[in-house]
């Protein structure tokens, strides 16, 4: 069987916000069927990754490479990245007044497919992603985030993965400020997503989400670079141990 190649493969890539370098050479590959966590102290760059994967126009990649399914997507927009098949779930998601969660998604979806989905069709593709989610039907009425609970705007997160099918998606700290029922829900969720034609980077301060989520590959980035790649035990060691040892590794 032909060797499709890496979902993502991330070349030694250069990044910096307003002038300022924050990723110094990061090289990372994920397949299809993986989970990556990446883990690092605050500061290191973990979101400034999320973000440039995502080509956030704030972030300028100043050298390097990103491609997706074999195609270099370093100069692509978001939209572009979106549709064809990335997702970025964001550490602190933005209300959209006005918008409920339902029209919402049937844009986005449409957007996704070219599909031109009826109110009723994507309603009942929402229903059934939310039935599969253990969420309460009425969800798909409220406005994206509007009055939303931290745990609720990381359970819409889910709700829209599992209805836009990402090939990618990337998770930048969706555990962030969960109590332990939000984050079991979020664990759920991603598990059950991940599969054999689906990657996720999960990009995480703590090791919490990890006890629920499994991981194949964990990354340590310290000041801008991976400095240190492993199995999931990788991620134990850095719970008991911190991220200390960690940084002697990444200075010049």
């Amino acid at each position: 069987m032909t060797d499709p190649g890496p979902l993502l493969a991330v070349e030694d890539l250069h990044a910096s916000v307003d002038g300022q370098p924050i990723l110094c050479g990061v090289d990372l590959t994920a397949r299809r069927g993986e989970i990556h966590a990446i883990m690092g102290p605050n500061g290191s760059g973990k979101s400034t990754l999320a973000k440039v994967l995502m080509g956030h126009p704030g972030y300028e990649v100043t050298s390097g490479m990103v491609s997706f399914k074999g195609e270099d997507i370093t100069e692509a927009d978001p939209p572009t990245r979106a549709n064809m098949g990335m997702f970025l779930a964001f550490q602190y998601p933005e209300e959209i007044p006005g918008v409920s969660v339902v029209n919402f998604l049937r844009t986005a979806l449409s957007n996704r497919t070219g599909v031109d989905y009826t109110v009723l069709e994507l309603r009942l593709r929402v229903m059934d992603a939310m039935e599969s989610l253990g969420m309460d039907a009425s969800f798909a009425a409220r406005y994206v985030n509007q009055g939303f609970s931290g745990g609720e705007r990381k359970r819409n997160e889910i709700l829209q993965m599992a209805v836009l099918e990402p090939e990618l998606a990337i998770m930048d700290e969706t555990d962030s400020g969960l109590d332990i029922d939000a984050l079991q829900v979020v664990a759920e969720g991603v598990n059950r997503l991940a599969g054999p034609e689906r990657g996720f980077v999960v990009i995480t301060h703590y090791q919490r989400l990890l006890d629920y989520v499994t991981p194949d590959h964990v990354h340590v980035l310290v000041d801008g670079r991976i400095v240190r790649s492993g199995g999931a035990e990788l991620a134990l060691q850095l719970e008991e141990e911190g991220y200390e040892a960690f940084r002697a590794v990444a200075a010049p």
